[in-house]
């Protein structure tokens, strides 16, 4: 118990750690009336190429942070939690890719969040439970499906019609990079478990074979 304990408050540190500083960063904006969307990303303009790192840490209402608060969170934790030998690769990974794909690809115009990530977390960790042969991995990408799974109409622009402002741009980047990591990955971090009676079959299996090459006169 003591051991996960441990397991999961390492796994939350890095997280936790990372919304405080979006929230520091708003409180700052609010309290001094500053607007700090020139350090987002601006696509195809070297002034908006440090977006590519600083734009998860800017958004441009209350509600933009508190919606992306929770996601955030859950998702990074889980990823942190479940993947411990990958999953600042994972993490650093979708974050980068994400802003490259939105530096390139994008409409010129300031784009900040951390949508991209939230994406980005949520696509790895489905893809990754369906792809694994893993039964707490499997679960895992249920839960993100049941929990997140309308995010994939944020990919789409026609499902924004009204709202111009919403970087439909990073939520793609997001969750192409996401899927590219899940296959990337996918031979390494968390293995499925082997029970004892599938190694007594492996062991049975394997002296078996050892007989017949030793009895083969062909």
């Amino acid at each position: 118990m003591k051991e996960e304990k441990k397991k999961f408050l390492n796994a939350i540190l890095i997280p936790a750690s990372l919304i405080i500083i979006f929230w520091v960063i708003k409180l700052i904006e609010f309290g001094f009336n500053l607007s700090l969307t020139t350090l987002g990303n601006y696509p195809l303009d070297i002034k908006g190429i440090k977006g590519i790192i600083l734009m998860p840490f800017i958004h441009g209402s209350w509600d933009h942070l508190i919606a992306n608060t929770a996601p955030f969170l859950i998702l990074s934790t889980a990823l942190f939690y479940f993947y411990r030998s990958i999953s600042f690769r994972v993490f650093l990974g979708i974050w980068v890719l994400s802003g490259i794909w939105v530096w390139f690809g994008g409409r010129p115009s300031w784009h900040i969040g951390a949508s991209g990530i939230i994406y980005g977390l949520s696509s790895f960790l489905f893809v990754s439970g369906m792809i694994r042969k893993d039964s707490r991995l499997a679960a895992l990408a249920l839960i993100v499906i049941f929990l997140y799974g309308s995010l994939i109409w944020g990919v789409f622009p026609d499902f924004f019609p009204k709202e111009k402002n919403v970087s439909w741009e990073g939520h793609l980047g997001g969750a192409v990079s996401g899927l590219i990591l899940a296959l990337y990955y996918r031979k390494l971090g968390p293995q499925p478990k082997q029970y004892s009676w599938e190694l007594e079959d492996d062991t049975i299996e394997s002296q078996e074979n050892e007989y017949w090459k030793s009895t083969d006169t062909t």
